[in-house]
């Protein structure tokens, strides 16, 4: 438990020799730290002894508390008004900060059919790991263009690692139990979603795609068509963060148009291993990727002609440079070549020239990660504006007082909230369909969706930056996670499929399953 430290005490404490400040009923000495403030020493000794709460939240945003916290706090003046607030010992009541549509409808405790009490705890689970091992540090880390290695095998062992890769809970290939404490046979799609869902409050794509990313597309096809010694050699050390793997199907030449790969996969003489040679471009985690789930090309022209292939990065031949992009710096995003690269024919994953069907399998999960990504942070950009215009005053008012600010937010939240209906509705049948049924009649729909979020983000984000003004023209401080989002827009509009393919696919398959089942055009 914090010392208890009274008001008068942190007032005796005003000089440059020693100086203590009150902020959300925190108590910091920053004696230390004067000279290393961004704003210069006078700006703390303006406040020196007093609370700074109101100064602080002026220039800041909460992480910062959260990330000096173990630095400088030395007590607290009573309970932190800043805190979660927690779910009662059953998991029921309201959950979050409670900002009007800051969070789901099921946080507020309204009636949902989609979640109990494991998903409860998930979140919860999920919520404090984000908060503390990652929203203080994600600035730092985005500019770094890199995430620490240890923030790999924290994730895994509490059970998020697995998570992303959907149900049913890997058992044989990880030692780790689901997060939350829940059991591996309750774990089911709305837990996976409740996971990305809650990462993705940091507010960085690179982030989570950085984390996450290429182990979410990567893994999947090897669970699903790899043999049995491809997944027992690969999938344990991913699962535990300890390697890393990722989706390699984009190229120069081809993007959403899979079908047109050019990488070449030729057996070799004796027939016992693929000889690869192309390049591929934008790939997520390319840049620290012990392994590459690689669509080649071995048959002839088309979708007939594509396999998928597992790549190992020792292998002589295989190359990776870091891409400049526009955003999700931190997901190491790569130009990758192969340069007759040797690899064993038993690196098959699925038929050769099966690949494309394995593709296809592949694409709902990406695409609906995707989806979650881009409502979730629609979402963040909702927040941070909404908290944002109840501490700016413009004209003699807060902003939120002006109609137009107001009008700004409720088309935000209306978008966001209608969308994340429509997201639950899909993944409920995600969760009761097989996965042919779930391929075949979800496609259209998800396709429609992930089109849907990704139109809602970048119109979010154009409002939230409004809102925020120049604060969010600038990298770091209060509009950090606005500006960093606005950048990363067009990283969730055009991957996966871009939003003009995804719309003309989601009424074509919708099309086709109609037609199957007997509608009446």
């Amino acid at each position: 438990m914090s010392k208890i430290i009274t008001t008068e005490e942190v007032a005796n404490h005003n000089t440059e020799k020693s100086i203590w400040i009150i902020v959300h009923n925190k108590v910091f000495d920053v004696t230390n730290f004067l000279n290393e403030h961004p704003g210069g020493k006078k700006v703390l000794l303006k406040v020196a002894g007093t609370d700074a709460t109101k100064q602080f939240d002026n220039f800041h945003s909460l992480d910062i508390l959260t990330k000096y916290a173990p630095q400088l706090q030395i007590g607290e003046i009573g309970n932190s008004q800043t805190e979660i607030i927690n779910e009662s010992p059953s998991g029921d009541g309201p959950f979050g900060d409670l900002v009007p549509h800051g969070d789901p409808y099921w946080y507020q405790d309204f009636q949902s059919p989609y979640y109990n009490e494991t998903h409860r705890r998930v979140r919860s689970a999920v919520r404090k790991f984000v908060e503390t091992e990652v929203m203080p540090y994600v600035f730092e880390w985005d500019e770094a263009k890199k995430i620490p290695k240890e923030l790999f095998i924290k994730a895994a062992q509490i059970g998020i690692l697995p998570a992303v890769c959907g149900a049913p809970w890997p058992t044989k290939y990880t030692k780790y139990p689901p997060i939350g404490g829940i059991k591996p046979e309750e774990f089911d799609h709305f837990h996976e979603f409740i996971v990305t869902d809650e990462l993705a409050r940091c507010g960085s794509g690179g982030l989570l795609w950085g984390l996450t990313g290429g182990l979410g597309i990567g893994l999947p096809p090897i669970f699903k068509f790899g043999s049995e010694e491809l997944k027992a050699r690969i999938a344990p050390e991913c699962y535990e963060g300890k390697k890393f793997i990722c989706l390699a199907i984009t190229e120069p030449y081809a993007g959403s148009d899979v079908a047109n790969i050019r990488t070449e996969a030729k057996l070799s003489d004796d027939g016992e291993h693929y000889i690869v040679n192309g390049e591929k471009k934008w790939i997520t985690n390319g840049v620290f990727a012990d392994y590459f789930t690689t669509a080649v090309r071995t048959g002839g022209p088309g979708m007939g002609g594509i396999s998928l292939l597992l790549i190992e990065r020792s292998r002589p031949g295989v190359k990776t440079r870091q891409m400049q992009c526009m955003g999700v710096w931190a997901s190491g995003t790569a130009y990758v070549t192969f340069e007759d690269v040797k690899v064993p024919k038993s690196n098959i994953i699925g038929k050769e020239n099966g690949g494309f069907k394995c593709i296809m399998h592949n694409f709902n999960h990406e695409r609906m990660g995707i989806a979650i990504q881009a409502n979730r942070f629609a979402r963040v950009c909702y927040e941070e504006a909404m908290k944002y215009a109840h501490k700016r005053k413009t004209f003699g008012q807060k902003l939120v007082d002006h109609p137009v600010i107001r009008n700004k937010l409720a088309h935000m939240a209306r978008q966001i909230e209608a969308t994340h209906a429509w997201m639950e509705v899909l993944i409920h049948q995600t969760n009761n369909m097989s996965g042919t049924e779930a391929m075949t009649r979800l496609g259209g729909p998800i396709a429609l969706l992930k089109a849907q979020c990704t139109q809602t983000f970048e119109f979010c984000a154009r409002e939230a930056a409004q809102i925020f003004g120049g604060l969010s023209y600038s990298r770091g401080g209060q509009g950090e996670k606005v500006e960093r989002l606005y950048r990363e827009v067009r990283a969730y509009a055009i991957p996966g499929g871009s939003e003009e393919i995804m719309l003309d696919l989601g009424i074509r398959q919708s099309l086709k399953v109609a037609q199957f089942y007997g509608a009446k055009l």
